[in-house]
């Protein structure tokens, strides 16, 4: 199966965050790792880097999930 990541940190810190997902990149694992271990870490798991299309879809997911119309959240937006 395609093993996804998303950095989401910026390029020069000292620690990599970033999300991990196994066949499906909207179903993930938020991680932080130093450089080095990140870079082994992606080379070990031959991941693929998620496309913008593919971030702007969890992104989307997320964004429903969090303040649909029938979620406690969404109440608190109004």
């Amino acid at each position: 199966m395609t093993k996804y990541i998303r950095v989401r940190s910026d390029e020069n810190a000292r620690f990599v965050e970033f999300d991990f997902a196994i066949g499906d990149p909207s179903l993930f694992v938020e991680l932080i790792m130093p450089q080095g271990a990140f870079k082994h870490f992606c080379a070990a798991n031959d991941v693929v880097f998620m496309t913008r299309e593919q971030q702007e879809n969890v992104d989307a997911e997320m964004q429903k999930w969090r303040y649909g119309e029938e979620t406690l959240m969404a109440n608190n937006h109004r």
